[in-house]
């Protein structure tokens, strides 16, 4: 298992040069965890997509449905004290803090594109080029 941001999601599910990157990292590791937050930070990317025409409703629909099912089970209410000491050690909103503190609790990576994370929490977070070496590797 692994805990993975709505970028990873985005750059799998809305055809991209990033597409398939986040592909590898599913094939390398398929149980992807989330925050609850997840939910919302995916509809907003989505409604961008929309509003620009760029996807229609049902496509729309149909990439909630399937990030949902990815999702299923492995969705996670984090404890708001770990996330402020997470925000206090970094420069990271509360947004991205919320996925580290679930990386932590689950003891996993958390996957992400994001730099200032990336940065700010090297022990736990990683690109997917670089997770997917890592699995690669191991196997």
């Amino acid at each position: 298992m692994i805990v993975v941001d709505v970028n990873v999601l985005a750059y799998l599910l809305i055809e991209g040069e990033h597409t398939r990157e986040s592909e590898s990292v599913l094939e390398a590791d398929p149980e992807w965890a989330a925050p609850l937050l997840w939910r919302s930070e995916w509809r907003n990317v989505l409604a961008s997509y929309l509003r620009r025409g760029e996807l229609d409703r049902s496509a729309v629909i149909e990439r909630i449905d399937t990030a949902e099912d990815l999702f299923r089970g492995r969705e996670y209410l984090v404890e708001g004290p770990r996330v402020m000491d997470l925000v206090a050690a970094s420069s990271c909103s509360a947004y991205d803090c919320e996925y580290v503190a679930l990386a932590e609790t689950l003891d996993v990576a958390l996957v992400t594109n994001d730099g200032p994370v990336l940065a700010a929490f090297p022990e736990r977070a990683t690109t997917p080029a670089t997770f997917v070496e890592r699995v690669v590797a191991c196997a």
